[in-house]
């Protein structure tokens, strides 16, 4: 799998300065964890379940969370959990699938899926951990889960690994917050080559505080929450090996009265041409979700959780490293580099030493999504991605 696997030959040459790598189950972690992108969410009681993975892997999608929490109903939970299992079985052997994760409620529902699964496990990556803690040894739970799946050797060609939410009311209450993202730090270290990635639930963040963003905000915007953002990046993020950590939910998908001005500047769509894109994502509310999408790569978060595969384009489209930004890390990391320069744009300063890991960085994101031809920009891959 890749990403922009959807695209022509001659579209992928005109746009890609270098196109995205090939992407593989047994791919090195920390370049899946980058290209994890727009993880789509789905209920995993939803009918027909297979044929939709197939579907949005097809339209772009590489990473796909089957959800058996928050999105089905308590008393639906058996009936999903059948679903769910079925739907690995049915997947089995279908060829190249995305990333595929299953959101559990319990570490004794990853024992379940691996019983009712079998062989037919080996279609997953991994799974995602809802409202992850670590007191009593709660999280480590479902790390001992993950272990016991493994020993039985149900998926010989890659490792299975964990992706939890952080978004339990600990979290956000100010008093317990450190001691719980301490407590976290500690488990996850711990099991540091079983985490793929960190996701941030703000849904829940904000329920406690009974806050709901609208269109014409970011999450950013919302401050009790924004500082826990800053606060986890700040605890898990650190360094060169910290952890990837993805950028939270985006929820609305439909037309809803406007009260502040739109967020997205007209330039840059008459320079290529395309007023009309530009009105087509103001009137589904994609402004919104581009601001909060750039504000994610500017507060050290990659990827997003989305619950609506219209998404998946919006997200993808931003992330591809843009021709600046790759030679600007290309000179920061080259040999010998050291001291200050200007950029090769000639249009900022290049510090090479406390610019080194922003480089790095970068450069892991090039080969997980591309690098943009010269003359290429973010409106150029909107538009063929929203085709």
């Amino acid at each position: 799998m890749r990403h922009f696997a959807f695209l022509s030959d001659d579209d992928r040459t005109r746009l890609f300065h270098t196109p995205p790598v090939d992407l593989h189950h047994s791919s090195d972690p920390r370049l899946l964890a980058t290209a994890l992108g727009a993880t789509l969410y789905t209920p995993g009681d939803r009918p027909e379940l297979a044929a939709s993975v197939i579907k949005q892997s097809k339209k772009g999608a590489v990473s796909m969370v089957l959800c058996l929490e928050d999105s089905i109903a308590d008393s639906a939970v058996p009936a999903a959990e059948d679903n769910v299992a079925a739907t690995l079985v049915e997947l089995h052997g279908c060829g190249e699938l995305p990333l595929l994760f299953v959101r559990v409620r319990t570490p004794e529902q990853i024992l379940l899926l691996a019983e009712r699964a079998g062989a037919a496990l080996s279609v997953l990556a991994g799974f995602v951990v809802p409202k992850f803690r670590n007191d009593d040894g709660y999280g480590q739970r479902f790390f001992d889960a993950l272990h016991e799946v493994t020993d039985r050797g149900l998926v010989p060609d890659h490792r299975l690994r964990l992706m939890p939410i952080l978004e339990s009311p600990a979290m956000i209450h100010a008093e317990t917050r450190t001691q719980v993202l301490s407590e976290i730090a500690r488990v996850l270290l711990d099991n540091r080559d079983d985490v793929l990635a960190v996701r941030i639930g703000t849904t829940d963040l904000s329920s406690v505080f009974g806050l709901r963003r609208g269109r014409d905000l970011t999450i950013y915007d919302v401050q009790v929450v924004a500082a826990v953002i800053g606060d986890i990046v700040n605890v898990l993020g650190r360094g060169s090996d910290g952890f990837v950590i993805t950028g939270p939910v985006w929820e609305h998908y439909a037309d809803t009265e406007r009260l502040l001005r739109p967020q997205l500047r007209l330039t840059p769509f008459t320079e290529a041409n395309e007023e009309a894109l530009r009105r087509e994502l103001l009137v589904r509310n994609f402004d919104g979700l581009l601001r909060e999408i750039t504000l994610d790569h500017a507060n050290g978060l990659l990827g997003k959780t989305v619950i609506h595969p219209t998404h998946v384009a919006l997200v993808h489209a931003l992330s591809v490293i843009s021709h600046e930004e790759y030679l600007d890390a290309t000179a920061i990391t080259q040999p010998g580099a050291g001291g200050v320069a200007a950029s090769p744009s000639r249009n900022k300063m290049n510090e090479m030493k406390p610019h080194q890991m922003w480089a790095e960085k970068t450069l892991q994101r090039a080969d997980a999504f591309g690098v943009a031809a010269a003359d290429a920009t973010f409106v150029d891959f909107l538009e063929v991605s929203m085709l």
